[in-house]
């Protein structure tokens, strides 16, 4: 028998206050009432396989991976890259070892043996790192990782933190905005830009899930080693996973939140559901994403 999931419906309180001469602030207080029944896709009942999950989740990561490795002929040039000096060979007969040697000089440089010496074997350009995998196989990795999202016991112990009355999976519908006594109804991916990322998180705190993106917001860190000086200055924990049928005004104010990330439902897949291979990450659906699935 298929799952049955209940939607959750939407309406922001917005009010408005002026802080200065002709300004206004908005505050928004975001209510949640639950919706209809539907049944969800198989997907949803998948066995759960983590070690199909962790195979996909590395051979994702695998084949993005960039090759790297020394130009060929390089050890022609004087000097090669990442030394300071050139070397010469002095021939045969002259009673001491063949290694390369300081120009001018008897000491012993660039052989990987010797002080600042290179690597005896270093990598290779032209070395495959992609792995190979069946499309059945991945498909399956993907529904088991979707079935892992509704155990709330896999997500709490996977680190996330939400409320005790929180339950899974969690599929958000309908959103309304009221003002001054009037009430406006909007496509749930498609609400207005403006704010929309304060909208967004005053949704997760109606969802009881907002105690998670402070989870990610406080657990920024400084990155350890050269990342840092390569445009990865610092890491940040993984948070909630929001899926969109459509990258609009929901995912756009979603993505600037520290931790979240966010998904369109026809190319969702393992790695995105299990960041690293560990599985059962902290998702929110829109019905629409779960209706393209």
């Amino acid at each position: 028998m298929r799952m049955q999931a209940t939607t959750i419906n939407l309406v922001n309180s917005v009010e408005q206050e002026e802080f200065e001469a002709g300004l206004l602030s908005e505050s928004y207080s975001v209510s949640s009432k639950k919706g209809k029944k539907f049944k969800l896709p198989t997907a949803f009942d998948s066995e759960v396989r983590e070690d199909l999950i962790r195979q996909a989740v590395h051979s994702s990561r695998a084949n993005r991976r960039q090759p790297y490795g020394h130009r060929r002929h390089i050890g022609r040039r004087r000097p090669q890259p990442g030394m300071k000096h050139s070397v010469e060979w002095h021939g045969k007969g002259t009673g001491v070892s063949r290694i390369m040697r300081k120009s001018g000089s008897s000491i012993g440089a660039e052989n990987p043996h010797t002080r600042g010496g290179r690597r005896a074997h270093g990598p290779l350009a032209e070395r495959d790192w992609s792995q190979k995998m069946n499309s059945r196989t991945r498909t399956q990795a993907r529904n088991s990782a979707i079935a892992a999202t509704t155990d709330a016991a896999r997500v709490s112990a996977r680190g996330h933190r939400f409320a005790d009355d929180v339950k899974f999976p969690i599929i958000i519908d309908g959103y309304a905005e009221e003002r001054s006594g009037k009430k406006e109804k909007f496509d749930i991916e498609d609400i207005p830009a403006l704010s929309s990322t304060r909208k967004f998180v005053a949704m997760m705190e109606a969802l009881g899930i907002a105690e998670d993106l402070e989870r990610a917001k406080n657990g920024r860190s400084i990155r350890a080693g050269k990342g840092k000086m390569r445009g990865r200055r610092r890491r940040t924990p993984k948070s909630i996973l929001l899926v969109v049928s459509e990258r609009d005004g929901l995912a756009k104010g979603a993505r600037n939140v520290p931790g979240v990330d966010v998904a369109v439902a026809k190319h969702l897949c393992a790695e995105d559901l299990a960041p690293g291979g560990d599985c059962a990450r902290l998702t929110v659906w829109t019905k629409a994403a779960i209706e393209a699935l």
